[in-house]
């Protein structure tokens, strides 16, 4: 059981550095990294594409990342194993002794 989350954490990390890294590029009004690694001149170059890709690669990311969470909890969330019961004590109480009985004389 250990692997799969194992698994799935890897996969969470990797998206998650791959989602930083694509929000990071983006140029939504002239700053970002796409603007300081030449962003005039790539305004010849189609711009507009590289924009849809990076928000579509953001949402795809974004969703991906909320999926392997849910499919996480889903498959590691449940115990594999009922926790024992504390067992309840059993009252061991030493039996009454009887008083002697004391035998009246019948008249």
């Amino acid at each position: 059981m250990s692997t799969i989350f194992t698994l799935f954490m890897i996969l969470i990390i990797i998206a998650s550095i791959l989602l930083v890294i694509i929000i990071m590029a983006q140029n939504p009004k002239g700053g970002g990294l796409s603007g300081t690694f030449g962003g005039a001149s790539a305004a010849n170059f189609g711009v507009q594409r590289t924009n849809d890709f990076m928000e579509k690669a953001t949402w795809t990311l974004g969703s991906t990342i909320v999926v392997l969470i849910f499919l996480s909890i889903i498959l590691t969330g449940k115990p594999s194993q009922v926790a024992p019961s504390i067992p309840t004590p059993v009252k061991s109480e030493a039996p009454v002794k009887n008083a002697p009985v004391k035998q009246t004389p019948a008249k």
